[in-house]
């Protein structure tokens, strides 16, 4: 075996005694043929598939082969900035926190991997900018990041050859870092060869084998190779190799031209420790690299790769010193980019122990140190040991991995790293109406802006002053304050609360839950079996909702918990039905007008109904909003005709439209936790306030009952809590968004998941979850302590605290009509346009 250190002490790898490069890398196999069977398979050995697999035999999995078509590092590995910036949202600062730690380790161990903390610089031209760095620096510094707001003249201490009159500020972050990709791609194969793992080059992956939707070999030009896990860390490759498989795996990865160039040394030696510059709003990034520089750029509208010098003269307008190069030499290093900007891992929907780490958006480096680690922990524990939620593969569909799609998103999607996000007011342009309501159209002609979520079209909110005739009504210039739209929000929040609301949720995951047959009917081919096909009296049946973003995620779920041999039947019906909420005090006069039946429904009951000429009409007693109504699941086809008469008969009753932005305030105002926000796979129902959903004592054992019961008989560490904002002026101060730290007597105590405008109360309001302080030996949390009047709770909104009341439940809502009161209909003519 040719390696350079093969030696261990205990568990850990052997301290070389001086620096080493890594000029190339021997593989430790003595065959160029790889083993007929192994635990796990790894294709790729970039830099994100060697973090992997170091991490797997670093934890004792060493039956391990890595498998590349090429040699090693020799994808988008060896590209790279090398920049790793830590200023970012919390979930990717954690994994990249960790890439920096363990790549200092590999340097302190004497591998030249050229690691230096030189600090990032990240520059503000506007004062939108200002303020979206500011609410970074919020939500970063309590939890232990140093981040330092800077005046441009306070720049030229730390950069001296920057231009900055055209500034509005910046933030230093000290602990951001550089470092060699390739050095590190190679160290981290070299330490998961000597703890066990096999690599072989040349060997691509042709295809996964599975069977019962399991992974249990791959197919390469060499043979196959039996095993339990595969991992697909090939990059710009790991999409087509999702697609040989059967099932084919969805992995809606797309690489995109993105350059970047350097200089050589120049004139002026420039200091190995000068900070990375970030000049967001020139999408352009510079670092010192070999005594000169490298300036990269992430484009505003890229082009998918394979397909003429983007923006130096911005580089230069920024440092003035780089005029001096008359020949960058210029390189075009195309990389994956995701179709929402964020890294891609986990298990697939479609195939058991099939895993993923790919999507790497331009920089494979600053992730890949912490993805390894997770995605490792995934494998070994069979879930993922941190929040990984927001780069969970099963949050796309089938349409996200269309290469058309890929290749109209990602035009957008490189130059939204550096855009200014403005809360649920940055939409994308690119691959839209691709899923839409059957009420879409006739929405678009009432004025309806769209936003998309799993690229469904959703009216966001309605523009009131559009007429028929005028150009399509589009989202105004986004804002950190009171949105452009906002008086159009309350409207609709009047219709709700005062009349009727007409919200089309058609976007949401509908799945139908079923077992035909009572007898079993998992038996050898060519076996009989009496069976019977029951009839609705015999037979069970559910109609399961959830949210727009699970509709993966959740089918995948209770797939993979069904028993084996089981007759329960899972169909996705999302497509199937029309989804109306008819939401406000007057709703049920409406539905008793046109349905001719008795709306007075219990709470969370639900019962068939013809609404107009339509038939099988599922009406179910809630809206998602905690306004009193119904929630309408109507077949596809009779959507319109349901629409219709709803906004003819219900303009009576004072009926308008409304948008799901509206609805989001509504049900953040009634303190209704959602998924992804406050809901996620490591929150309990406890936590969330949800204690009434769980029946701890049901005879029958449910998933995770163990761990609730423990959790009930010795309490929670952490709860939601719901906040009436104090001292902000909604004309003037910037709003809270979400992510912003929450204060309990100047000690951080949680973040803001939720954040809005309560109607009702005319306030701002916010729900987050609140923890004991770090400095607290006591972790459990009570009711006393977060109401304690010795409280003094406070937000952070972009460096300005503002004070908070806080409340355990929703605070009580007057209102002006209340639900199943008497309504006299007063005698109106229709439009033709209306009634048809």
């Amino acid at each position: 075996m040719s390696l350079l250190y093969r030696a261990k002490i205990g568990a850990g790898i052997l301290k070389p005694k001086a620096k080493c490069t890594f000029p190339w890398i021997s593989i430790n196999n003595y065959s160029n043929t790889p083993p007929t069977q192994a635990r796990i398979v790894i294709a790729g050995a970039g830099v994100v598939a060697n973090s992997v697999a170091y991490h797997l035999v670093q934890n004792g999995w060493n039956d391990l082969i890595v498998l590349e078509q090429g040699k090693i590092g020799s994808g988008t590995s060896h590209f790279g900035s090398g920049t790793l910036g830590l200023f970012k949202p919390i979930a990717h600062r954690n994994l990249i926190w960790y890439s920096i730690k363990l790549y200092q380790q590999l340097q302190d161990m004497g591998y030249d991997i050229q690691m230096r903390q030189c600090g990032s610089i990240n520059l503000a031209q506007t004062t939108d900018r200002l303020i979206a760095l500011k609410r970074r620096m919020a939500y970063n510094i309590p939890t232990e990041l140093h981040c330092e707001l800077l005046s441009p003249n306070e720049l030229k201490d730390l950069h001296p050859y920057l231009r900055v009159d055209d500034l509005s500020g910046a933030v230093w972050v000290p602990e951001d870092a550089v470092a060699n990709p390739r050095a590190i791609c190679d160290v981290l194969a070299i330490l998961a060869q000597q703890g066990g793992a096999q690599y072989f080059e040349h060997t691509p992956v042709d295809k996964v084998l599975t069977q019962n939707l399991t992974v249990y070999g791959v197919e390469t030009p060499k043979g196959v190779i039996k095993c339990e896990y595969f991992v697909n860390c090939a990059g710009m490759w790991a999409r087509e190799l999702g697609l040989q498989c059967s099932p084919q795996v969805r992995i809606p990865a797309y690489p995109a031209q993105h350059f970047y160039a350097t200089t050589g040394r120049l004139t002026k030696l420039v200091d190995e420790l000068m900070p990375i510059i970030r000049d967001y709003d020139a999408y352009t990034y510079a670092r010192e690299y070999e005594g000169g520089y490298m300036v990269g750029w992430f484009e505003q509208e890229a082009k998918p790769a394979f397909e003429d010098i983007p923006l130096w003269d911005k580089a230069v307008n920024r440092i003035p010193e780089l005029s001096t190069c008359k020949k960058p030499e210029i390189v075009n290093s195309p990389d994956n980019f995701t179709p929402d900007g964020r890294w891609i891992l986990g298990e697939t929907a479609e195939v058991n122990n099939y895993f993923v780490a790919c999507g790497m958006n331009g920089n494979s480096l600053q992730g890949a140190g912490g993805i390894g680690k997770a995605v490792a922990e995934w494998i070994i524990e069979g879930e993922p040991t941190q929040d990984l939620l927001p780069f969970n593969v099963q949050r796309f569909l089938d349409v996200h991995n269309s290469r058309q799609y890929l290749q109209q998103r990602t035009k957008e999607v490189v130059g939204r790293h550096y855009a200014i996000l403005y809360p649920f007011q940055c939409e994308y342009k690119y691959a839209r109406k691709l899923r839409c309501s059957p009420l879409y159209s006739v929405l678009e002609t009432k004025g309806a802006v769209f936003g998309i979520k799993m690229a469904y079209e959703r009216a966001l909110y309605f523009d009131s002053t559009y007429k028929r005739g005028d150009l399509k009504p589009l989202m105004p210039p986004g804002s950190f304050f009171k949105p452009k739209f906002f008086d159009f929000m309350r409207e609709e929040f009047l219709a709700c609360r005062e009349g009727v609301g007409i919200i089309d949720m058609s976007s949401f995951s509908k799945i139908e839950i079923k077992r035909l047959c009572s007898n079993d009917v998992d038996i050898p081919v060519g076996a009989i079996v009496h069976t019977g096909m029951q009839n609705e009296r015999a037979r069970f049946r559910y109609f399961m909702v959830s949210p727009t973003s699970q509709q993966t995620r959740i089918y995948e779920w209770i797939s993979s918990n069904l028993p084996p041999r089981s007759t329960i039947d899972l169909n996705d019906v999302t497509s199937m039905y029309t989804v109306i909420n008819v939401v406000g005090p007057k709703a049920n006069e409406l539905l008793n007008e046109l349905s001719n039946s008795d709306m007075r429904l219990a709470p969370f009951s639900y019962k068939k109904v013809n609404v107009g000429y339509a038939s099988d009409v599922m009406v179910m007693s809630f809206t998602h909003t905690g306004e009193p109504g119904y929630c309408l699941y109507v077949p596809s086809e009779y959507a319109l005709h349901v629409y219709y008469k709803l906004m003819a008969v219900g303009r009576d009753y004072g009926a308008r439209d409304v948008g799901t932005l509206t609805q989001r305030f509504m049900r953040i105002e009634r303190f209704i936790p959602f998924w992804a926000e406050e809901l996620t796979s490591f929150t309990t129902p406890f936590e969330a306030g949800n204690s009434y959903h769980v029946k701890l004592e049901k005879k029958e054992n449910f998933i995770g009952k163990p761990a609730l019961q423990k959790q009930k008989e010795k309490g929670v560490t952490k709860q939601l809590v719901f906040f009436h904002l104090n001292d902000i002026d909604p004309d003037k101060d910037i709003w809270p968004w979400g992510g912003e730290p929450l204060y309990r007597n100047n000690e951080f105590v949680g973040t803001v998941t939720s954040a809005g405008y309560g109607f009702s109360a005319d306030k701002l309001i916010c729900v987050g979850f609140i923890h004991r302080p770090q400095s607290s030996n006591i972790k459990i949390i009570t009711s006393d302590y977060i109401m304690s009047k010795d409280a003094v709770y406070q937000v952070d909104v972009a460096g300005v605290r503002f004070s908070l009341t806080p409340y355990l439940h929703a605070p009580p809502v007057i209102s002006s009509v209340t639900f199943g009161q008497k309504y006299r209909p007063t005698v109106i003519s229709y439009k033709s346009d209306i009634s048809r």
